[in-house]
């Protein structure tokens, strides 16, 4: 049954997505959460293992929390529900593009999709930082910790990198590895 949940849930999330990975974030956070397969704090975790292996975020993600949730067997039916709706659709559209590429309803619709991608990205952001930023609610106390600051300077000097500096985000992303491991280390100590 758990695997039929599996492919179902990831084959909504898949058919409802649009603009990429970080677009589903809200949803898979959502159907997770809400089905007791995963915490917020575990869900930021499978993101940055995610998003630090080769391979598209969405397989990515999708794979980690079926194998999570139903082993292998379950990494592959979730896997498979993600990219399910993606294959046909593309079909489709391969099948049908000439009558498709003029139309004024497409592009409509796509007009329509592009500010609703960027709000879904936006909210995965603020519920994602929320998580990582106050994993414990948002208390004065989390400003006299030395982790919230440490993920702040993570968080800026990515954000300056990537803006200003156009560094590759593979090496954002290993460095911030290195210096979240040795952080760890420095404040276990």
């Amino acid at each position: 049954m758990i695997l039929l949940e599996l492919f179902l849930t990831f084959f909504r999330i898949g058919l409802f997505t649009f603009g990429g990975g970080y677009a589903m974030l809200p949803l898979v956070q959502e159907a997770v959460v809400q089905k007791g397969w995963m915490t917020n704090e575990q869900i930021v975790d499978f993101i940055a293992v995610s998003e630090s292996t080769p391979g598209p975020f969405a397989i990515n993600i999708s794979t980690y929390v079926g194998n999570e949730t139903g082993g292998i067997i379950g990494g592959i039916c979730a896997t498979l529900g993600v990219v399910m709706p993606s294959f046909i659709i593309i079909l489709i559209v391969a099948k049908c593009f000439d009558k498709f590429r003029k139309s004024k309803a497409v592009e409509g619709c796509m007009t329509g999709l592009k500010p609703a991608v960027i709000g879904m990205i936006g909210s995965a952001v603020v519920s994602i930082g929320t998580t990582v930023f106050f994993p414990n609610g948002v208390t004065a106390k989390v400003l006299t910790g030395v982790p919230f600051y440490i993920s702040l300077a993570i968080f800026g000097a990515a954000l300056f990198f990537t803006l200003k500096k156009k560094i590759s985000p593979i090496i954002i992303i290993a460095s911030s590895a290195v210096i979240g491991i040795a952080a760890g280390f420095a404040l276990n100590l």
